[in-house]
């Protein structure tokens, strides 16, 4: 790994990706593609409204998703990871595997 310490950008990548409920997010949308906000709230008990609308504002403005209204009545609208946030997919996966093995290392004591 040739990364100096002084520029390691590995902060300003979680600052994108960090909080609560945006890994879920995330994580429901490159499975499920395309879904609507109360999709989105059922498939993640315990979060409110406040905190998923956050989240999805904070995401859209890093680029990592995608907003589409309808103009229908009443409102639709619908979220899903634009192609640059689908780049993460990968990478979650890695952290995945990595948290599977860190919790098997703290299990053994």
């Amino acid at each position: 790994m040739n990364i100096e310490p002084g520029n390691c950008k590995v902060a300003t990548a979680l600052e994108a990706i960090v909080g609560k409920w945006k890994i879920s997010i995330m994580l429901n949308l490159l499975d499920n593609h395309t879904m609507r906000f109360s999709e989105l709230q059922h498939a993640m008990p315990g979060v409110t409204r406040k905190m998923l609308t956050a989240h999805l504002r904070e995401l859209e403005e890093e680029g990592l998703i995608k907003r589409e209204v309808f103009p229908q009545v009443p409102p639709k609208v619908e979220y899903s990871m634009t192609e640059y946030g689908a780049t993460l997919k990968n990478i979650l996966a890695l952290l995945h595997e990595w948290g599977e093995s860190h919790l098997g290392r703290k299990q053994q004591g």
